[in-house]
């Protein structure tokens, strides 16, 4: 009976980990930094499906700008929520980077898929345009003519690749006929969107002592910040759905609906959810939640990183912190800045 107990275990264990998207631990492993030298490394990256594997063979030299996405949109994660109860905090030493959190179909599973789908993406795209990868490059389908004193020139991102490049292998894991893929399909989705809403003109001015006769434009994606910022948006407005059962040929699927008819209806560009998000407010390793003990909290913020909020009605610890600091800086002709050492004196809340 204990056997059959323990088998149960490893089958919800497997069913578990088989939805939870574990290949992202290659953006803070050991495989990060080896990545594409060894052609044989796909094999050993956590958690591909047979899809992902094969799209990982036969694509080795973009590997490197895959993690790289998954990196950058973990790091973009963490300065989002820097100042919120939940502030994207990884799990060292786990396949599973974010602990339980991403269990539940919430508002912050939305994020997180989106932004590191976006950041494959514009990984990807970014590597492209620099020639980093010989199977791909810039864009050379311009849109359009060129306008009143411009033409086209440089090197546009080639977007639709990237975005290509996380669809195969981001989504490649969310084919099951359940709610959960289908929310983090739409959000990967969501994601990859954001960058071709916000891909914009770059231009470079070409004259005699600088004047801008001549300007040369290419299609450019934006800092990956502004892409965090539009996301973030995103995830404050998220819509929350119902789940709704239905027979097809191929059996029963899950599919989602808006929970609020009165409220306009979830577009590609937003996230989705359907699962409320714990409080956060104290350590649980059931819902992944670290608790907010010992956060720094901002004493003059009435919002979400106030002191108030951020510790949960528990109260905030002051202390005083000495730092160094450069000061009564001078610029000296010709070329360079002297300045001196400082001491200053800052408060700094905690919360209890």
């Amino acid at each position: 009976m204990a056997s059959f107990g323990y088998f149960l275990f490893l089958c919800g264990l497997s069913q578990a980990m088989s939805s939870y998207p574990i290949w992202w631990s290659l953006a803070i492993g050991h495989q990060y930094s080896s990545l594409g030298t060894q052609p044989i490394l796909c094999g050993s990256i956590p958690g591909l499906v047979p899809k992902q594997l094969r799209f990982c063979r036969n694509y080795v030299e973009i590997m490197p700008s895959v993690a790289e996405g998954v990196k950058i949109g973990i790091q973009e994660c963490q300065h989002q929520f820097r100042g919120r109860r939940w502030n994207c905090t990884t799990v060292n030493d786990s396949l599973a980077i974010f602990g339980p959190v991403l269990d539940k179909a919430t508002r912050e599973s939305a994020f997180v898929h989106a932004i590191a789908s976006a950041g494959v993406a514009f990984a990807v795209t970014r590597s492209c345009a620099e020639g980093s990868a010989t199977i791909c490059g810039c864009d050379t389908r311009h849109k359009g003519p060129p306008g009143e004193g411009w033409k086209w020139g440089g090197c546009s991102e080639d977007v639709e690749f990237g975005s290509m490049v996380s669809r195969e292998f981001a989504d490649a894991r969310e084919n099951r006929p359940d709610a959960r893929s289908a929310m983090n399909r739409h959000n990967n989705e969501a994601g990859r969107t954001s960058i071709i809403e916000l891909m914009h003109l770059k231009c470079k001015c070409h004259g005699l002592s600088g004047s801008c006769e001549v300007k040369t434009c290419w299609w450019s994606q934006p800092d990956f910040r502004v892409i965090g910022d539009y996301l973030k948006d995103k995830y404050d407005s998220a819509s929350e759905m119902v789940v709704e059962k239905h027979r097809e040929s191929r059996g029963w699927v899950e599919t989602l609906r808006p929970k609020y008819n009165f409220f306009k209806a979830p577009t590609e560009k937003d996230l989705v959810y359907y699962e409320n998000s714990p409080n956060f407010c104290e350590p649980n390793p059931e819902t992944g939640s670290f608790g907010t003990r010992d956060r720094i909290c901002n004493v003059t913020s009435h919002g979400i990183d106030g002191c108030d909020l951020l510790c949960c009605g528990r109260g905030h610890n002051t202390r005083t912190e000495k730092r160094k600091e450069k000061c009564h800086c001078i610029f000296h002709w010709c070329c360079y800045v002297r300045c001196q050492e400082c001491i200053r004196v800052y408060d700094v809340h905690t919360c209890k």
